[in-house]
C-alpha cells in the first residue's frame, strides 16, 4: 500500500523478505507463527488477511513467469490501485479505524478483487 521511501531499515528489510518491494504488490504467504511478527512489524505499510480459494485461483492466472527459470512463476503479483480507493480515511489509518492498513481478515478478498479489475 505505501512505498518504501524514507522508512526504517528494519521495516524495509521485512517488506523485502515478504516480497513486497513496491506499491500495490501482492504476495501469498502461509499462515505460520514466525511470519505473524513480520506482519505486525510492517502493519503500518501493508494490509493482510485470509484469501479465499477463488481469489487464489484468480491471482494464479495473473502470475508472471520468472525470467530466470521459465518453469516457475514470480513470487509476487503486480496489481492495480483499487477501484473506489482504499477507504474513507486512506492508507495511513488502520483498517479498524476505517482506514486501509493492518489486518483485514476475510475482507481482503473484496479489496484484491477491486485491484484485479
Amino acid at each position: 500500500m505505501r512505498g518504501v521511501v524514507r522508512i526504517a531499515p528494519g521495516i524495509e528489510e521485512t517488506l523485502t523478505k515478504l516480497n513486497i518491494r513496491r506499491v500495490n504488490y501482492c504476495t501469498l504467504i502461509r499462515d505460520a507463527p514466525n511470519l505473524h511478527g513480520m506482519l505486525q512489524k510492517a502493519k503500518d505499510y501493508i494490509t493482510w488477511g485470509e484469501a479465499s480459494p477463488d481469489l487464489i485461483k484468480a491471482l494464479e492466472k495473473k502470475a508472471e513467469p520468472d525470467p530466470r527459470d521459465p518453469k516457475k512463476k514470480k513470487p509476487f503479483f503486480r496489481l492495480n490501485p483499487p477501484r473506489g480507493g482504499y477507504g474513507r480515511k486512506g492508507i495511513k489509518t488502520s483498517f479498524n479505524q476505517s482506514g486501509a492498513s493492518g489486518y483485514r481478515g476475510e475482507k481482503i478478498n473484496h479489496l484484491i478483487q477491486r485491484m484485479l479489475m
